[in-house]
């Protein structure tokens, strides 16, 4: 099976989907497929394309699997919607033509929203081919963009509704992570939709789960060359690792660090990531010794950034955990840590902490519940070890990256059948 991927990040490049998809596509190659890549030039890092990658808007290597296609993703600040709304406008035509172009011949397009734009750049290309679309959602978007009040007033939200919408509706397939998205991407692609018409467009909707590389990230001991380099040996640690973005509720971990400076100083708090957050919390935190900021660590590190916590933190803002379930959640499973998720109750991400016995989950934006978790567990050794022993049971037991690329290749077997 020959299949063209679209996606916005992919190897070199480290964002979070970027290693879901990698991983993905290489399982699929593993399975004996031909894939042609379609993406971004590396730039998530930096918000910036990576040195020795610029000075051409498409940069195109083969290898013995396929082909990868880098296109120009005209990087632009997150915050800055409009100039994002260009940018991404402009990436997806250079990647819905080469698409197009690819020389591959292929049996379907497997698409990754976000951008919600390589919906439409995949229906064109699927279209343009013969082929049919799987549509992979990562965040449901306009959703997580209205929830953060960065989209606002009724025609533009109107216009990037209708948008996902028509995507949803022009795919053969829509994937989801969790039964909670389903949900919501089925009631919004049958809106207005009666009988077998809304039936047959609610049947679209799957739920494949992301997977985590329990081969890969394994528990191991907490202190490490990752505490001794950034002066954390010896003392509890409590953590966020990940993008350190506007969806997530970081400041609940500043206001964390101010409370236990006075009461518990040994702890220290690490936010390991980037972002478009990270200036201002920055500046929020910049007189708490009890508080570390660390740039992102390559892929191979992972493993022991996530072993030098004690507990781990998943803070998204009210109502996001409705539209996004966080890969850095099953990462941390997989790693044998306990979790405080601050998340909206009944939501995928507080059903996984409860059902694996990985932690406690504690309603979004509550600094007050939020700080009496984390000091629960900090209290309480045995049952850390506890739940980060049964978060890897969980996990193990759960997604490995083998049998979610068993599960797309079933997906377009069927597809392609029809």
């Amino acid at each position: 099976m020959n299949l063209v991927v679209l996606c916005p990040h992919f190897e070199p490049d480290i964002a979070p989907t970027g290693t879901v998809i990698t991983r993905i596509a290489h399982e699929l190659i593993d399975r004996g497929h031909r894939l042609h890549i379609v993406t971004a030039l590396p730039w998530y890092q930096r918000h910036a394309i990576e040195p020795g990658w610029e000075g051409r808007l498409v940069r195109t290597e083969r290898t013995e699997w396929g082909v990868i296609s880098r296109v120009n993703p005209f990087p632009t600040e997150k915050s800055n919607i409009p100039a994002r709304a260009v940018a991404f406008g402009g990436f997806t035509a250079l990647a819905t033509a080469v698409g197009l172009a690819t020389s591959i011949h292929p049996d379907g397009v497997l698409a990754m929203s976000p951008p919600l734009t390589l919906g439409p750049a995949g229906a064109v290309v699927g279209m343009g081919r013969r082929v049919p679309l799987v549509f992979n959602i990562q965040d449901v978007f306009p959703d997580v963009a209205v929830e953060l009040g960065l989209l606002t007033g009724k025609r533009a939200i109107g216009a990037a509704q209708w948008l996902e919408r028509q995507s949803y509706r022009r795919s053969d397939a829509v994937t989801v992570l969790s039964e909670d998205l389903a949900d919501n991407v089925r009631n919004k692609i049958t809106r207005g939709l009666q009988g077998v018409k809304a039936a047959r467009q609610a049947e679209k909707v799957r739920v494949i789960p992301n997977f985590v590389d329990t081969a890969h990230i394994v528990p191991s001991e907490r202190e490490n060359s990752y505490r001794a380099e950034h002066g954390l040996s010896g003392r509890p640690v409590v953590m966020y690792a990940g993008n350190v973005g506007l969806s997530q509720s970081l400041d609940l971990v500043i206001a964390a660090a101010r409370a236990f400076l006075e009461t518990r100083p040994e702890v220290m708090f690490v936010i390991n990531g980037g972002g478009a957050a990270r200036p201002g919390l920055e500046e929020q935190g910049a007189n708490l010794p009890n508080l570390r900021f660390v740039d992102m660590a390559p892929i191979e590190r992972l493993p022991e950034v996530l072993a030098a916590a004690d507990l781990h933190v998943v803070p998204l803002r009210t109502g996001l955990a409705r539209s996004s379930v966080p890969s850095k959640m099953y990462s941390i499973l997989a790693a044998g840590r306990p979790i405080v998720a601050s998340v909206d109750e009944g939501t995928e991400v507080a059903r996984t902490v409860e059902q694996a016995g990985a932690g406690i989950a504690v309603p979004p934006d509550d600094p007050v519940a939020f700080i009496a978790a984390l000091e629960r567990l900090l209290d309480d050794p045995a049952a850390r070890i506890t739940m980060g022993e049964s978060a890897r049971r969980f996990v193990v037991d759960w997604a490995s990256p083998a049998a979610v690329a068993a599960a797309y290749e079933e997906l377009f077997g069927e597809l392609i059948d029809r």
